[in-house]
């Protein structure tokens, strides 16, 4: 499709031209939710080849999966309205029938998907507090939204990398947390969490960027195992567009002053560092009259959640035939077979519900993820229950 590649050629050109302006790499990688080594593949390529090494190179396996020509995803919603009692085995039959030896042929499961898309599969309950994707909410009280960011990463006094990891509530400005830390793995952003919760309770909602480790690239509906344990504690989940940083503006306006104040020059090591880190956030709450609060400090509006932090809750499916543990290597097992699910929800409970004849919904907490099918040993996606997917630059 050519605007989709169109899409993709802008998306690359505002990269490079940031690159260009001498923004960092890291920085921009960050923002347009890429890894550092994709960055230097597009840029070197630029630099190799000009404008036309941007254009996009389909790399699309030659199957169906999700995504059908639209005559044939026609023709399964004029088959369905014409047999509305049919399900989807039925229906791929009449299929069979009518193309047999022209098209290959779509599995069971994409054809209950897009009759479930086009609305024409019912669900044995209406399900309540959907996600609202990636939709940004104007907030006015503490703790409705919190927003979360990596400052982009400097050397310290000692050869090392610095990695400031910074949360501020919305509403009130308040900066709650600017921990130093050595990279921007996954296992050490929990645990500083974890400690913010302790001391300050949860929010409603977290608004990210989509780099790791708050969104993967390579998980299931873009999910990172830090946004599936932000779930799980009942937190929504917020996502700028990448490119534009301007939609977490009041962050990055916070950062911008740290980087003035608490990280030129930079400190010895990491422990001097987050002396600094400290001190600045300390009058930045407290002391540092803001305009937008009528010159009041982030200290003098700002509360503590009435939400505590008590470590994960249950799960349960009551409305699903049973639950199924998810393996540590991202997979389900269902009569013996194995089903590739996501490794980001290694752990977690799913619950799965039989709609069709070898046709199995799977769901976690309230979301559907999508359909099993047995046959095909695959899980068939759906609409992205958490949003538009932010599909990061190939």
């Amino acid at each position: 499709m050519p605007w989709r590649r169109c899409s993709v050629m802008e998306e690359r050109l505002r990269f490079v031209a940031r690159l260009l302006e001498g923004e960092g790499m890291s920085d921009v990688c960050r923002e347009f939710g890429i890894s550092r080594k994709t960055g230097y593949k597009i840029f070197n390529r630029y630099k190799d080849q000009g404008l036309d090494a941007l254009t996009d190179r389909s790399r699309r396996p030659v199957r169906y999966a999700n995504q059908l020509p639209a005559q044939i995803e026609r023709l399964i919603v004029d088959l369905k309205r014409d047999k509305p009692h049919w399900g989807a085995r039925k229906i791929r039959e009449l299929l069979v029938r009518k193309l047999a030896g022209d098209v290959r042929l779509p599995a069971q499961s994409t054809v209950h998907a897009v009759l479930d898309r086009h609305g024409l599969v019912k669900r044995a309950r209406e399900r309540k507090n959907r996600a609202e994707g990636t939709t940004l909410s104007a907030v006015t009280a503490p703790n409705e939204l919190w927003c979360a960011d990596f400052k982009g990463e400097f050397k310290l006094g000692d050869g090392r990398y610095c990695y400031p990891l910074t949360v501020t509530d919305q509403a009130s400005r308040y900066l709650l947390m600017c921990e130093a830390l050595e990279s921007t793995r996954e296992v050490p952003v929990i645990e500083a969490f974890q400690q913010l919760f302790r001391e300050r309770g949860l929010p409603a909602a977290i608004r990210s960027d989509n780099g790791l480790p708050f969104a993967s690239p390579n998980g299931l509906y873009n999910l990172s195992r830090l946004s599936v344990w932000w779930l799980r504690l009942g937190i929504a989940i917020e996502r700028i567009k990448p490119g534009h940083p301007q939609q977490n503006g009041r962050h990055e306006r916070m950062h911008l002053t740290l980087k003035k104040e608490a990280t030129r020059p930079p400190q010895a090591n990491s422990l001097s560092q987050q002396q600094r880190f400290d001190a600045f956030r300390a009058e930045f709450n407290a002391e540092r009259p803001h305009q937008a609060l009528a010159m009041q400090c982030p200290a003098e509006r700002y509360i503590a959640s009435p939400r505590p932090y008590r470590g994960l809750p249950e799960l349960s499916y009551p409305f699903h035939d049973r639950d199924i543990l998810v393996t540590a290597c991202g997979r389900i097992c269902m009569h013996r077979k194995k089903i590739n699910v996501s490794t980001v929800l290694a752990g977690q409970k799913l619950g799965i519900k039989e709609v069709d004849d070898g046709i199995w919904l799977v769901s976690f907490m309230h979301y559907d993820l999508g359909y099993i099918d047995l046959e095909q040993r695959t899980l068939q996606t759906i609409d992205n229950p958490f949003g538009t997917r932010l599909s990061p630059m190939s």
